[in-house]
């Protein structure tokens, strides 16, 4: 199983000077596999675009690949976020995962003007328009005309809960699925991962794992509503290796800890 870690780490800086770049190189120096960026929007507290640090990041690296989990299409006008998205993917090449996914946040629509109760159509209706787009077809007059090297866009990961609609597309019509923790246990993400191999699945990723290693005794307590890294480190790696055993292919941590991380000894967690 690879390990990834989402963006930005707090490194005592500030969000508009180097963290990302730094961030970045720094997981890459090392072992880890990928780095992730989340996408919100007026929660009280700054949130960066994810497609811009996405880029920052892999123009600062050279192997680490770059995820989204998950962009959330409905709050875009998917003609423009298309063009963005190639842009990105301009910069970042192959390294580049787009994870994608209705939202579940109710003040994110809020903030942008969008009605929460269409999100599964705008994202069913925008992962449409942005296809036919990437793929060079001409759309309402419009043509974003992509280069060779990024016609057809890149591989699309569906993000949902463990429910079977959502998994089922992922495993078709998609290049993979990212599960995530922050809402579901370990017995929910495995029946998940489950219903997606045998909808013929490939690429199974579980994001959103909040990681302590120094979080109090209290934290370890097991949950049905969260899978989490808040444990001393021979508990932390037990438990993602419990993920691998599982079938995912990726487990990308989030860092919750007071203060610079050691990313050596995170990564250590995962042989």
């Amino acid at each position: 199983m690879r390990l990834g870690i989402a963006l930005p780490i707090d490194f005592g800086t500030d969000p508009e000077t180097d963290v990302l770049s730094d961030g970045a190189r720094a997981a890459e120096a090392s072992g880890f596999d990928s780095v992730w960026f989340f996408d919100s929007i007026g929660r009280g507290r700054m949130a960066l675009d994810p497609l811009m640090g996405a880029a920052v990041a892999a123009a600062a690296t050279e192997r680490i690949e770059v995820g989204l989990g998950i962009l959330q299409v409905p709050l875009r006008h998917p003609v423009e976020l298309a063009n963005r998205v190639l842009t990105a993917q301009v910069v970042c090449g192959p390294r580049l995962l787009l994870g994608v996914g209705s939202g579940s946040t109710r003040g994110d629509f809020e903030a942008v003007g969008k009605r929460f109760e269409d999100r599964m159509t705008l994202l069913r209706d925008g992962l449409a328009t942005m296809k036919r787009l990437w793929d060079g077809e001409t759309v309402d007059g419009v043509n974003l005309a992509p280069s060779s090297a990024v016609l057809g866009g890149p591989s699309i990961l569906i993000g949902s809960w463990a429910g079977p609609r959502w998994i089922a597309s992922a495993a078709n019509d998609y290049d993979g699925w990212i599960a995530s923790a922050f809402f579901s246990g370990y017995n929910t993400l495995k029946e998940g991962l489950d219903h997606y191999r045998a909808a013929g699945g490939k690429r199974a990723i579980v994001t959103n794992i909040s990681l302590d290693l120094n979080a109090p005794t209290e934290f370890l307590r097991d949950t049905e509503n969260a899978f989490h890294l808040r444990c001393a480190p021979p508990d932390a790696a037990v438990r993602l290796q419990r993920l691998a055993d599982a079938g995912f292919d990726d487990a990308v941590v989030v860092y919750r800890g007071g203060g610079p991380p050691d990313l050596a000894a995170i990564r250590a967690l995962l042989p």
